[in-house]
C-alpha cells in the first residue's frame, strides 16, 4: 500500500490540477458518447473516434494518482514543473480527432 501523501500546500494547487484533469477526462467521455451517435449516419469507423477518445480518458483516469503525488512533491520541494508530455498528448490526440472526424465526414 503506497504511502500517505501528506499536504503541504494552502492553496492545494496539486488538487486543483487534478481537478481539471478530472474535467478533461470527462469531456472526453462525454465527446466518445456523442461519436456513437453519429454511428447510424456515418457507419462503423466512428469507432475509432470513440476509441481514440475513451483511451484517451483512460490514459488521464490512469495517470491522476501519479500526477498528484509528483505536484505534491514539487509543492514540498518549492519546484513544480508543467506536464508538458500530458499536454502535448492531449493536443494531439484532439488533432487525431479531428482529422478523422473530417475524414469520416467528408469520406466516401
Amino acid at each position: 500500500m503506497a504511502k500517505p501523501i501528506e499536504i503541504t500546500d494552502p492553496g492545494l494547487q496539486p488538487e486543483r490540477t487534478v481537478i481539471a484533469w478530472n474535467r478533461t477526462m470527462v469531456s472526453f467521455l462525454i465527446a466518445s458518447v456523442v461519436f456513437l451517435r453519429w454511428m447510424p449516419h456515418y457507419g462503423a469507423g466512428v469507432i475509432y473516434l470513440v476509441a481514440l477518445s475513451m483511451l484517451l480518458a483512460l490514459g488521464i483516469f490512469a495517470s491522476q494518482r501519479a500526477r498528484y503525488r509528483k505536484m505534491s512533491r514539487g509543492v514540498r520541494a518549492e519546484r513544480v514543473s508543467a506536464d508538458v508530455l500530458a499536454v502535448l498528448l492531449t493536443t494531439g490526440t484532439v488533432l487525431a480527432l479531428g482529422v478523422c472526424a473530417i475524414v469520416i465526414v467528408l469520406g466516401p
